[in-house]
C-alpha cells in the first residue's frame, strides 16, 4: 500500500491512510530481526541485508525511502574532513580522519570550484541519476523512489571547507564569502541540470542551512547569497515537472518561508522545526514528512510516546501531502521495545477514513 498511499500524498490527493518514512531504521539490524524474523546482523553479507531491509520497508509499510546520489564523493579533490562519531549499529562509521587543504583565510575567500573540480559531462551525470533511481526502484519496488543532491549549497560549502574555515570565511567577510557562495553555486548548477533530464520523477534536495538552535548566520546573509541561488538552481527541476522534496537538519523557523518561495514540492524537517506553522501555512499546498522526535523513542514511556505519534498525526491528519517520520532518524539507540511500540501506535493512529 505504500507506493499508492505516498503518491497520493505527494500529488495532495488525501489518501486514506497516512504515509510513512523512517530513516537509518533500514540499518539498524537487532530493530530489523524483531520486525522480520530474519537472522541478519551487522556482519551479514550486502545481499542478505538488502534482503532483510526490504522485508522491513515492506513490514512497515514505508511510502518512500530518502535517497540522495551526489554527496561529498564528488568534492573529493578538495575538501575538509572532519571525522564521525559511531552512529551505526557496530560502529562502523566511526572515522578519525581529520585535516583541510586550507591553511588561510584567503585561500577560502579567493576559492574557485570551477579550478578545483572542472566542468562535469552533463550527460554522463544524467545516466549516472539515472542509474540510482533504477536502482532504487530495484530496492524498493513498493515505494515511490527517487534521486537528488545532498551538497546544495551550505552542505557543500561545509564539506569544502569545515565549520572552523567556513565560519571564519564568512566572519572576516560575509561579501566575498557570499561571492565563493555564488561560485559554488555556478558550479552545482551543472548537477541540477542533469538532475531535471533525469527519470526520476521525485528528486530530494538537501541543504543543511542551520543548526539545532537556528541559523548560524544573520538571516539577511541568507536571503542574498543563498535563497536566490536556490531560485536559480530548482526552476530547470520545475521545468522538468519534478516534485521536489527539500530537507534541512536542523530549525530552520527562520526560513520556512523563504524556502516555499523557492518553489519546493515539500519539506522534510527534524523535530526542532515548526511542523504546525508548516501544516496552518502550507498544509493544502505541500508535502511534509515529520517530525516524531527520537529522543522521546529513546528516553521515554509508552505514554510519552504514543502523544508524540498523536501530536505529529493531529498536526497533519488534515494536510493530504503528511507523512509520519522519526524526523531525527531511529537510530540503534533507540530500545527495540520502544520503536516496535511507537510502530504499533502509527499502525493504529494512521487511518483517516
Amino acid at each position: 500500500m505504500g507506493y499508492q498511499e505516498a503518491m497520493d500524498a505527494l500529488h495532495l490527493r488525501m489518501p486514506g491512510k497516512i504515509p510513512r518514512t523512517e530513516y537509518s531504521a533500514s540499518g539498524y539490524w537487532s530493530l530489523i530481526r524483531a520486525v522480520t524474523g530474519l537472522p541478519v546482523g551487522e556482519d551479514s553479507g550486502e545481499e542478505e541485508k538488502l534482503r532483510a531491509a526490504a522485508a522491513f520497508e515492506k513490514a512497515w509499510d514505508f511510502g518512500f525511502t530518502w535517497s540522495i546520489l551526489t554527496h561529498s564523493q564528488e568534492l573529493e579533490a578538495c575538501r575538509t574532513t572532519m571525522g564521525h562519531a559511531v552512529y551505526a549499529e557496530g560502529g562502523g562509521d566511526f572515522d578519525t580522519r581529520v585535516g583541510s587543504p586550507f591553511t588561510d583565510v584567503e585561500q577560502v575567500l579567493s576559492f574557485d570550484p570551477w579550478e578545483a573540480y572542472g566542468v562535469r559531462d552533463r550527460d554522463e551525470l544524467t545516466r549516472r541519476y539515472d542509474a540510482h533511481y533504477d536502482l532504487q526502484c530495484r530496492l524498493h519496488p513498493d515505494q515511490v523512489n527517487m534521486t537528488g543532491i545532498y551538497i546544495t549549497m551550505i552542505s557543500g560549502l561545509l564539506e569544502i571547507f569545515g565549520w572552523n574555515w567556513l565560519l571564519e570565511g564568512m566572519g572576516e567577510d560575509p561579501g566575498r564569502f557570499g561571492e565563493v557562495a555564488g561560485r559554488y553555486a555556478d558550479w552545482i548548477a551543472q548537477y541540477f541540470e542533469a538532475l531535471a533530464a533525469s527519470k526520476a520523477p521525485v528528486v530530494m534536495i538537501h541543504d543543511d542551512i542551520v543548526w539545532t538552535s537556528g541559523p548560524f548566520a544573520n538571516p539577511a546573509w541568507y536571503r542574498r547569497h543563498v535563497f536566490p541561488h536556490y531560485e536559480r538552481l530548482f526552476e530547470p527541476l520545475h521545468r522538468a515537472g519534478k516534485i521536489l522534496l527539500y530537507t534541512s537538519d536542523g530549525c530552520y523557523n527562520a526560513f520556512i518561508d523563504d524556502i516555499a518561495a523557492c518553489g519546493v514540492s515539500g519539506f522534510v524537517l527534524e523535530p526542532t522545526t515548526d511542523m504546525a506553522y508548516i501544516s496552518r501555512q502550507y498544509g493544502k499546498t505541500h508535502a511534509f514528512v515529520g517530525n516524531a522526535d527520537c529522543r522521546i523513542l529513546t528516553f521515554g514511556s509508552k505514554e510519552e510516546i504514543r502523544r508524540e505519534v498523536e501530536r505529529c498525526v493531529n498536526i497533519g491528519r488534515e494536510c493530504p501531502g503528511f507523512f509520519l517520520a522519526v524526523g531525527n532518524h531511529i537510530p540503534p539507540s533507540v530500545p527495540v521495545e520502544n520503536a516496535l511500540y511507537y510502530n504499533q501506535c502509527y499502525e493504529e493512529l494512521a487511518w483517516r477514513f
